[in-house]
């Protein structure tokens, strides 16, 4: 399971994500947590003896890939980062790389994009359960009313880079009321749900889906899937079983580039024939 939890400082997001990864492990032995804030983690000692590796800037992503392979290396089930944002927005972090660097601006971005998307990749790709916490700002506008400008909030966006978030299988939006509103959810879980309290009973139940036996329902879906015969059909399929999104998702692209590439050689024949 891939989360990450967005919310603004002091909106519980350590807490919260401590709290879900008790609910996956049923240890928090089980979870490391990467702590880029300060030593802020060991706030919460009292819930359990989990382990915290601290990150000090420069907040590269090497350092992030380093300490999840570290983690991964001495067994934990689960890991926290906290937070994300610094290497987007932190000392030594993407944006400051970027800021420091000479020459053209866009060509520069074409030096870091892989360091980042070299993170991102290694956080999805890992065979442990991770959550990520983003800090968020608040988002105006100049808008002019009766001759005056008057700032307009649009809303919180995520303290990194742009739809960050869409990479994991759930994305939790935490208030300040320590509520959180599902962005994302590609396990169908929390499907039609109100802003709710995460718990360790969340996690629980997170960790129910990733352990299901699914596999009479799972081999009925993949038929459907491999015998669709557009992508209409196969648009439909998912929609009317969003939990498999996710558990399906190599079968499902597979699918879409071959059904993609019968639609491209019809309409080649289709041009062949017509002249």
């Amino acid at each position: 399971m891939k989360m990450s939890l967005q919310g603004p400082s002091g909106a519980g997001k350590t807490y919260s994500a401590l709290l879900l990864a008790k609910g996956i492990t049923g240890n928090l032995q089980k979870v490391a947590v990467i702590d880029t804030e300060n030593g802020s983690s060991h706030l919460y000692a009292h819930l359990g003896n989990y382990s915290v590796l601290t990150v000090q800037s420069p907040f590269t992503p090497e350092k992030y890939i380093e300490a999840i392979y570290s983690s991964i290396k001495e067994g934990f089930e689960c890991i926290i980062i906290d937070s994300l944002s610094h290497e987007w927005f932190g000392s030594g972090g993407i944006l400051d790389v970027h800021g420091s660097m000479v020459g053209n601006s866009f060509t520069n971005w074409s030096k870091l994009t892989p360091r980042h998307n070299a993170l991102i990749e290694t956080i999805v790709n890992s065979d442990i359960h991770i959550i990520a916490t983003m800090r968020t700002k608040t988002e105006y506008v100049i808008q002019q009313v009766n001759g005056k400008n008057i700032p307009e909030k649009l809303g919180v966006k995520a303290v990194q880079r742009e739809d960050s978030e869409y990479e994991f299988t759930i994305s939790f939006e935490l208030n300040k009321n320590y509520m959180a509103l599902i962005s994302k959810d590609r396990t169908g879980i929390f499907k039609n749900q109100p802003e709710l309290i995460l718990s360790e009973k969340v996690g629980k139940a997170i960790k129910d889906w990733c352990e299901f036996d699914e596999s009479t329902d799972n081999k009925h879906i993949k038929e459907k899937l491999l015998n669709c015969g557009d992508l209409e059909e196969l648009d439909q399929i998912i929609s009317q079983n969003p939990e498999y999104a996710d558990l399906l998702r190599d079968e499902i692209s597979y699918k879409i580039e071959d059904l993609t590439s019968i639609n491209q050689q019809k309409f080649r024949q289709n041009g062949h024939y017509q002249h």
